[in-house]
C-alpha cells in the first residue's frame, strides 16, 4: 500500500487519488438525487466519471451528509485536479469550462431520454410542470451557471414609462490574456462546425477555445408552422427561464408574415411564456443574424406592464384590437381572440412599415436598395386568453450626424451603452456590460470623497474613467464629493437608469412628444387603423 504523497494510478498521488475518488461519489450521488439519473445508471456513471480522470477504482469511505442544491461545490475542486493533472491546459477560465461541460456531460440522460420525459411529464402534468423540470435539469447540470448569474448586478429603476429593470451583465466572464494570445495564435482557417452557436449540431459538442463545450446542453424538438424547430435555455438567462427557440435548419433570420404564425404556435404550446425576435438588419438586430431563432420565457418586462391610452378597431379587422404602447420605444399593440385575424393584419402593418417613408419623422423605407424598416415582434397571451403581439418598428438609417444609427443610442450614450438594442432591451430590461461593474465602483469612490476627485487626471486619456470624464463632472455638479457610500450608490444607480431611459428613447422612431405622436398617427392610418388609436 502506497503512503500518503507517493505516486499512484499513473503519476497521481495517493492523497489526490482519494481526494479525487470522494469528490466522484459525491458528484454522481447529486447526480442521482437530482434525477439527472437513474438508480440503473449510477455504476455507469461513476466509471465514465473514473476514466475520465484516469482512477483504476473508486475512493472508500464514509461520504460525508450533504443536501447540495448545485454541482459547484464539488465541480470546483474536481477542476483543481483535472488542472494538477494536466488534463486542464493553462487552467484558464475557458479550459476549465470546456472541461466542466465534458464531466456534467456525463452524467446527463441522453437526448432522446430528455425529450420523452418532458413529453411523458406535459401529458401528466401539464407543460408549466414540464419546463419546471427542464429548467431544473439546466441548472443542475451546471449548463446554466447561477454561480455567474448570481453576480449580475441588478436594480429597478422608476420613469415616466414605468419602472426599467437593469443588469449588469458579470456572467459572461472576461477572457484572460493568455486565452486571447492563444485564439491569436489559432490557425486562421475558420472551423464551420457546428456553423454557428445555435445550431442543433451543439448538443453534446467537445467545444474549442473559440466555441463553448456543450456536452451538458439538451434541446427539445418543436413544431412551429410545420417545420422543425427545438426549445432550449440559455446559458446566461438574462431573465426568468430565458430560453431560446431554433430553426432546425441554419437560415438566416428574416421577419415575414409566416414569423407572426410560428410566435402564435409557441405560445399556444407553452401559453405561461412570451415569446419574441430580434429584428433582422444590421445596428436595430440581436448579436446573431445568420440563424434564424426567437427568444422566450417566464417573464413580465416593463413593456408588457406598460399601458395602451387608447384602443380601436382595425378598419377592416373589427376583431382585431389595437393601439400604441406607452413606452419611449415606437410599439403598436394589437389584442384579439380570432388568431386568423390577428394574423392579417401584423402581416398587413408589417409590409406597410417596410415600405413606409415619412421624411418629416427621418423615416426613409430605402436607400437605393437597402431597406431600413423592419419590427421587433414579441407575442404572449393576455389576460382572458386573448392573443398578444407587440410589434415594434425599426429603422436603422444613419447619418453624418449618427453614424451609428438615427434610431440607435447617440454618442453622448456610448460609455453606458453602445450596443445593439435587441428584443431584451427593447422590452426594458437593460443588458449593461461588466465593464461597468468597476467603473461604477470607481465612480462611487468619486462621489463619496473615498478618492479624490480631479477632472484633468479622470479626463486624461489612458485613464480607467475617461469615457465616463463629461458624466462624472455633471455628477460631482449636483451631488458633490462628500456623499455616504450607500447615498453613491443610489445616485449612481438612478443616473445609470435615466441614460437607459434615454437609450430607449433614441431608439424610438416616432417620439414621445406631439410630432411623435402625429408621425405615428399617419403610419397607423395609411395601415387600417382609425385615429383613435394615437
Amino acid at each position: 500500500m502506497s503512503n500518503k504523497g507517493e505516486a499512484a494510478d499513473g503519476g497521481m498521488t495517493e492523497a489526490l487519488r482519494d481526494e479525487v475518488g470522494l469528490l466522484t461519489r459525491r458528484l454522481v450521488r447529486f447526480a442521482l438525487r437530482r434525477g439527472m439519473i437513474g438508480e440503473l445508471d449510477e455504476d455507469h456513471a461513476h466509471n465514465a466519471l473514473l476514466d475520465l480522470f484516469g482512477l483504476a477504482a473508486p475512493a472508500g469511505g464514509p461520504l460525508p451528509e450533504e443536501e447540495l442544491d448545485s454541482p459547484v461545490a464539488v465541480l470546483e475542486p474536481l477542476l483543481d485536479a483535472a488542472a494538477t493533472l494536466g488534463l486542464i491546459p493553462d487552467d484558464t477560465t475557458t479550459q476549465r469550462d470546456l472541461f466542466d461541460a465534458r464531466i456534467m456531460g456525463l452524467l446527463m440522460p441522453r437526448p432522446s431520454e430528455t425529450a420523452a420525459a418532458f413529453g411523458r411529464l406535459t401529458a401528466a402534468e401539464g407543460v408549466r410542470a414540464a419546463t419546471d423540470w427542464f429548467y431544473r435539469l439546466n441548472i443542475d447540470s451546471n449548463y446554466i451557471r447561477m454561480d455567474r448569474i448570481s453576480k449580475n448586478g441588478y436594480w429597478l429603476h422608476p420613469t415616466d414609462d414605468g419602472e426599467l429593470e437593469i443588469t449588469v451583465n458579470l456572467s459572461k466572464p472576461e477572457k484572460d490574456p493568455r486565452e486571447i494570445a492563444l485564439l491569436r495564435s489559432l490557425p486562421q482557417t475558420k472551423t464551420e462546425y457546428p456553423k454557428c452557436l445555435l445550431c442543433r449540431e451543439n448538443v453534446g459538442y467537445a467545444g474549442r477555445p473559440d466555441h463553448p463545450a456543450r456536452q451538458n446542453l439538451r434541446i427539445l424538438p418543436l413544431t412551429l408552422r410545420g417545420e422543425q424547430w427545438f426549445f432550449q435555455y440559455s446559458p446566461y438567462v438574462y431573465y426568468n427561464e430565458h430560453s431560446i427557440v431554433l430553426r432546425g435548419e441554419h437560415v438566416p433570420m428574416r421577419i415575414v408574415p409566416e414569423t407572426f404564425e410560428r410566435l402564435l404556435d409557441f405560445v399556444d404550446a407553452y401559453p405561461h411564456y412570451f415569446i419574441g425576435s430580434n429584428a433582422d438588419l444590421p445596428i436595430v438586430g440581436g448579436s446573431i443574424l445568420n440563424h434564424d431563432h426567437f427568444q422566450a420565457g417566464r417573464h413580465v418586462f416593463p413593456m408588457e406592464k406598460a399601458g395602451v391610452p387608447a384602443w380601436t378597431a382595425h378598419g377592416e379587422e373589427q376583431a382585431v384590437r389595437g393601439g400604441i404602447v406607452q413606452w419611449p420605444m415606437s410599439v403598436l399593440r394589437l389584442r384579439s381572440a380570432d388568431r386568423a385575424a390577428l394574423l392579417r393584419v401584423a402581416g398587413r402593418v408589417l409590409a406597410d412599415w417596410r415600405g413606409y417613408s415619412d421624411g418629416a419623422a427621418d423615416v426613409l423605407a430605402m436607400s437605393g436598395d437597402v431597406p431600413h424598416n423592419t419590427i421587433t415582434p414579441i407575442a404572449r397571451l393576455a389576460a382572458g386568453g386573448e392573443y398578444e403581439l407587440d410589434l415594434v418598428l425599426r429603422n436603422n438609417r444613419t447619418s453624418e450626424a449618427h453614424p451609428d444609427g438615427i434610431f440607435h443610442p447617440h454618442s453622448e450614450l456610448h460609455h453606458i451603452k453602445k450596443e445593439n438594442i435587441g428584443l431584451i432591451e427593447v422590452m426594458g430590461l437593460a443588458v449593461l456590460p461588466g465593464r461597468l461593474d468597476a467603473e461604477l465602483a470607481g465612480i462611487a469612490r468619486l462621489l463619496s470623497g473615498e478618492a479624490a476627485y480631479a477632472p484633468a487626471a479622470v479626463g486624461a486619456e489612458g485613464h480607467p474613467l475617461a469615457k465616463h470624464a463629461d458624466w462624472i463632472a455633471a455628477l460631482v455638479a449636483a451631488h458633490g464629493t462628500a456623499l455616504a457610500p450607500e447615498a453613491a450608490a443610489a445616485a449612481l444607480q438612478a443616473a445609470v437608469g435615466d441614460k437607459f431611459h434615454a437609450v430607449l428613447r433614441d431608439a424610438g422612431v416616432f417620439k414621445q412628444d406631439a410630432a411623435g405622436r402625429a408621425a405615428f398617427g399617419r403610419f397607423l392610418a395609411a395601415s387600417g387603423f382609425a385615429p383613435g388609436a394615437v
